[in-house]
């Protein structure tokens, strides 16, 4: 594994730096999005910057992140560790695959569990409509579409503008929050529209 090659590449969907782990509850979001999504990995020893500080402490680091993958993450996590010596300086690469359990939530400071996922270099919390399409992608049943004229519109509408929101969406079929939310879902499993999340908003566009 070429460290220095992935540090260059710097942080973002499949890749953090860790410099220590502090604190179980964030390690723990930053795992779960990962699983929720892609994958990705860890390396820890690794500033912000990409400095290579290096473990001190190895099983300490290994037991904050394993404490974290078990009780702090749920459906819990197996991450697989790996040592890299980077310029005699250890570097401990915590890989979590992508899940087919999806979707994982992080216990958070306030008691409660928030699913997850990882929006460039950031965990962000999951929407209603990311649970439902992670939910249903897992649960590995098909797609039966009811193509009617709601999906009709909105596919039209999507084909002569850029992007919709929920809330254009609801305005739109001239239908409440939830439907609206119901009939994107079942459009982004079926592959006609993409889900596009940022960290201020998240928004609708044609495959």
């Amino acid at each position: 594994m070429n460290i220095k090659k992935l540090i260059f590449e710097g942080e973002g969907v499949t890749l953090d730096f860790k410099k220590t782990i502090t604190s179980c509850e964030k390690i723990a979001r930053t795992m779960v999005s990962f699983a929720n999504n892609k994958g990705g990995k860890l390396l820890i020893g690794v500033a912000d910057d990409g400095t290579i500080k290096g473990v001190k402490s190895e099983d300490e680091e290994r037991y904050m992140i394993t404490k974290a993958a078990h009780l702090f993450a749920r459906p819990a996590l197996d991450p697989v560790f790996e040592e890299v010596y980077v310029d005699d300086k250890l570097v401990l690469v915590v890989d979590t695959p992508p899940s087919e359990t999806k979707p994982h939530y992080a216990l958070a400071d306030d008691g409660k569990w928030w699913a997850y996922v990882r929006v460039k270099d950031k965990s962000v919390l999951a929407s209603k409509i990311v649970l439902e399409v992670l939910k249903r992608s897992s649960a590995d049943e098909g797609v039966l579409i009811e193509y009617s004229d709601n999906e009709k519109l909105l596919l039209e509408y999507l084909e002569t503008h850029t992007r919709i929101g929920v809330k254009e969406c609801s305005e739109l079929l001239k239908v409440g929050r939830r439907r609206a939310q119901r009939i994107l879902v079942d459009l982004i499993l079926s592959g006609l529209i993409r889900i596009n999340t940022t960290e201020k908003e998240e928004f609708y566009t044609a495959c």
